[in-house]
C-alpha cells in the first residue's frame, strides 16, 4: 500500500494554470538507487505534466541494495539538490501493481524512461498491457546519450564488486555517492563483508 506519511511535495515556482484538467503522471521504477540517468528523464518529463509522483515499487526479482524508505529519502533529496522548475514533484512507495497505484492516484500516465532498442521492445509490451487492463497510457521519455549504459542494476553491480566510490560518482547523485561509501565501509552490510572477502582478492 502507498504510504502517504513518507511523502514531500516538492514545489514548482512555474506558475500554474489556472484553468483545465491537471495531468498527473507517475514515474516509477525500484529506483534501488535513483541514478544522475533517472533524474534525466524525470527533468524532461516535468515540462510536459502537472504534477509527477515518482512511485518507487518492490521488485520481488531483485535482491534490494537500499531498503524502500532509503530509496525514497535519496529520491527527495537528489530531486531537490536538482533544483529545476516544471511540474510538481512527490515521492511515494507503494506495493502491488503499478496500474493499481496509477488509480489511486488519479494518474493519466506512466513515465517509463527509454534507453535503447531493447528497452522500447519491453516497454512497448507493457505499455500496451496496461492500456488494455487500466486504461492508462505510458510515455516514453529517451534519456541523454551520456545515460545510454546507465542502470540501477549496473550501479549494484558495481558497488558489489567493489568498485572504487571515484567510478560510481558519474553514475549516481551525490546522496546516493554517500549512501553506497557508507554501506561499502560497514563490515555488517553485504558490500563491506564482500570487500573484505579474501576469496574475492
Amino acid at each position: 500500500m502507498a504510504g502517504h506519511a513518507g511523502t514531500i511535495r516538492i514545489v514548482s515556482t512555474t506558475p500554474t494554470k489556472d484553468a483545465g484538467p491537471r495531468h498527473l503522471a507517475i514515474y516509477t521504477g525500484s529506483f534501488d538507487p535513483i541514478t544522475l540517468g533517472h533524474l534525466d528523464v524525470l527533468r524532461r518529463a516535468r515540462s510536459m505534466f502537472d504534477e509527477i509522483v515518482v512511485a518507487i515499487g518492490r521488485n520481488p526479482e531483485k535482491a534490494p541494495l537500499f531498503e524502500m524508505e532509503e530509496r525514497a529519502g535519496m529520491a527527495r533529496d537528489a530531486i531537490v539538490a536538482d533544483a529545476i522548475e516544471g511540474a510538481a514533484v512527490r515521492v511515494e512507495t507503494y506495493e502491488g501493481l503499478t496500474v493499481d497505484f496509477a488509480r489511486r492516484v488519479g494518474a493519466c500516465a506512466i513515465i517509463r524512461g527509454i534507453r535503447n532498442s531493447t528497452d522500447l521492445a519491453n516497454e512497448s509490451q507493457l505499455a500496451i498491457t496496461n492500456r488494455k487492463i487500466a486504461g492508462i497510457e505510458t510515455v516514453f521519455i529517451v534519456s541523454g546519450e551520456e545515460y545510454a549504459y546507465t542502470s540501477s542494476s549496473l550501479i549494484r553491480q558495481m558497488a558489489a564488486l567493489g568498485a572504487s566510490i571515484e567510478q560510481l560518482a558519474t553514475f549516481v547523485p551525490p546522496v546516493v555517492f554517500d549512501a553506497i561509501r557508507s554501506k561499502q565501509g560497514d563490515p555488517a552490510h553485504p558490500l563491506g563483508a564482500f570487500s573484505r572477502d579474501p576469496l574475492v582478492d
